[in-house]
């Protein structure tokens, strides 16, 4: 009898731990995806102890923009997360020294925006980037990349001052400043080269060094714009003070 009982009484416990493990197995596996879908997100981010050509890329970005002022050299050291720290912080990032979805778009890194994404759409921008990518691509796009993004250097320059309008808007549909308004081209669709030209200007480079103005000397009819101060030629273009 006794002999009996303990039979039963291990059927029953191999009962509960095969009933523990499938309970087990079923409410764990949600996390175990989640932990997955993290791993492949973090995956395609850049941390430190990353290296490659996407790393000298967000370096480059940084230096041009005086945020780092270490090597090009495609490695994620100390040096590159404090860059990317300021430039998070800077920008109304989440800071975190990590490279990921949020900070490769503000980058302008979209096709790495892009790559770390778990879904939904990331190449949305503000409509101040859209317009002034518009403004460069309907102005320039025909000049290099640093060309355009003089000219977005420009519009910028000018909601800074108070000679213009405080906004990207006001700036760039002020009564006669821009050709691409008067001729409609201001409408055209940005390509990815201007959407990037403009966060570029953006986040803060401008190869003009402050210029307010800038033309085309040989399709110039205006004689004011030939009295301004001349700083810099880039491409087609004069930009000046």
């Amino acid at each position: 009898m006794k002999k009996i009982i303990r039979v039963s009484a291990l059927a029953l416990s191999l009962v509960a731990v095969l009933a523990a493990a499938v309970l087990f197995g079923v409410t764990h596996r949600p996390a175990d995806e989640a932990s997955v879908r993290l791993e492949q997100v973090e995956t395609a981010a850049l941390r430190q102890g990353s290296r490659g050509e996407d790393v000298k890329t967000v370096q480059t970005k940084l230096k041009r923009w005086g945020y780092y002022g270490g090597s090009v050299d495609g490695i994620y050291g100390a040096q590159t997360k404090k860059a990317v720290e300021q430039f998070q912080r800077k920008n109304g990032l989440t800071v975190d020294g990590v490279v990921g979805r949020q900070t490769f778009e503000a980058l302008g890194m979209m096709e790495q925006a892009q790559q770390g994404s778990t879904g939904g759409s990331v190449g949305a921008t503000n409509s101040d980037t859209y317009l002034l990518a518009r403004c460069i691509y309907a102005e320039a796009r025909g000049e290099s990349y640093t060309g355009q993004v003089a000219v977005g250097a420009v519009v910028l320059n000018r909601v800074k001052s108070p000679q213009f309008p405080n906004t990207v808007a006001g700036v760039i549909y002020q009564r006669h400043a821009f050709t691409a308004v008067s001729d409609g081209q201001i409408n055209l669709t940005p390509d990815q080269t201007a959407v990037n030209a403009a966060k570029d200007a953006l986040n803060g480079w401008d190869p003009t060094g402050g210029c307010l103005y800038y033309y085309n000397p040989a399709k110039a009819t205006s004689e004011w714009i030939f009295t301004r101060q001349t700083v810099v030629t880039i491409g087609k273009h004069v930009f000046a003070i």
